[in-house]
């Protein structure tokens, strides 16, 4: 069955970097599309990012665009998020997310990060 678990996540200072990745199993990985969501205390949830399949393009939120790179490594089945400059706003559980060719949404643990002096 699909698993998806996240790790790296952690507290830093506001300006501090962290690097999450998602091991993904139970699908062919490189066929689909990859996702981060996030969901700060109390808000709903907030997508993040997006790589398609293969090394395909990417697209990110707003909030995040020029601080946070996505990035893959199929061969490990591997789904990065490097996050540069991390401000106290970005403080919330990370989730890796993936969808299959029904619709069905899949999604990991999660992840928490803190950004906090």
């Amino acid at each position: 069955q699909v698993q998806l678990v996240e790790s790296g996540g952690g507290l830093v200072q506001p300006g501090g970097s962290l690097r999450l990745s998602c091991a993904a199993s139970g699908f062919t990985f490189r066929k689909y599309a990859m996702s981060w969501v996030r969901q700060a205390p109390g808000k709903g949830l907030e997508w993040v990012s997006r790589m398609n399949d293969g090394y395909g393009a990417t697209y990110y939120a707003e909030s995040v665009r020029g601080r946070f790179t996505i990035s893959r490594d199929n061969a490990r089945n591997t789904v990065f998020l490097q996050m540069n400059r991390l401000k106290p706003k970005d403080t919330a559980h990370y989730y890796c997310n993936t969808r299959d060719t029904l619709g069905n949404g899949y999604w990991g643990q999660g992840t928490q990060v803190t950004v906090s002096s």
